[in-house]
């Protein structure tokens, strides 16, 4: 695949029993002793050696100037990676500012462990979640010219019908984590892109007042004050739980 580290996302549909799910057995039948002997690989109609069904791909792809969205970013993986058949795969966009710019606003190295990705890979994607901070209640414009990128996904409507979502960092109360998502709807519509908001699914934490947090019907988010505040636990786990909301929605997209 490229930057995307080789994995190969599938339209394959995934079988529909979950991790939860354990086969069920008569009272009275009695359980066959385990054969350790290999597995003979699965034969389609014709004869031929199928693969193995592969996994459902969301791709989280991101901006992170300070490491706020990323914190968010790897917490949603792991509620992704939750979803039996679902696997969360991290991006970051390119960076559009020069080193010495960067280096003046005290921004922080990139991970290596995280890709770029290009326009074209997010055509292999099964789900998207977008993450990005706020720039007066609008996405960065690291993020905006990634968008920008896309004229031949959205020439040949190549993004059109999957799901997609959002998560943001805002630097105050409010400062944008409603309008910053909001704003970004269009990017989805001219694509034709399936808006995945998560609503109040987080349940009794999306209610709770007895800490600051952010995030909102539209995602996840993070309160990054002047740079140096780090995601809450709360943050964090309302981003774990929009991954996995995200890969119960793209599963269940692939099962109808």
């Amino acid at each position: 695949m490229g930057k995307g580290g080789g994995c190969v996302p599938s339209k394959k549909k995934v079988p529909p029993a979950t991790a939860d799910e354990a086969p069920r057995v008569a009272g009275d039948a009695s359980i066959p002793a385990l054969d350790n002997s290999p597995e003979a690989p699965a034969l389609g109609a014709d004869g031929v050696v199928t693969d193995p069904i592969a996994k459902l791909k969301i791709f989280i792809v991101f901006y992170s100037m300070y490491g706020h969205v990323e914190g968010l970013a790897r917490r949603m993986k792991k509620g992704v990676d939750g979803v039996d058949g679902v696997e969360g795969v991290l991006f970051r966009v390119p960076e559009t500012l020069p080193d010495e710019v960067l280096q003046q606003m005290k921004a922080p190295p990139k991970s290596d462990d995280i890709p770029e990705i290009s326009a074209a890979e997010l055509a292999m994607a099964d789900g998207i979640l977008f993450g990005f901070p706020t720039r007066y209640g609008c996405m960065s414009a690291q993020m905006k010219a990634f968008f920008d990128s896309t004229g031949q996904l959205w020439k040949e409507q190549q993004l059109a019908g999957k799901p997609a979502g959002f998560f943001v960092s805002t630097g105050t109360q409010g400062g944008g984590q409603e309008t910053t998502a909001w704003t970004a709807i269009t990017q989805l519509a001219h694509h034709g892109m399936l808006f995945v908001p998560i609503g109040y699914t987080f349940g009794a934490g999306m209610f709770k007042m007895d800490s600051i947090r952010g995030g909102s019907p539209y995602g996840a988010g993070v309160f990054a004050g002047d740079g140096t505040r780090q995601p809450s636990e709360t943050e964090l786990a309302l981003a774990e739980h929009q991954g996995k909301y995200m890969a119960a929605v793209v599963k269940r997209l692939a099962q109808a």
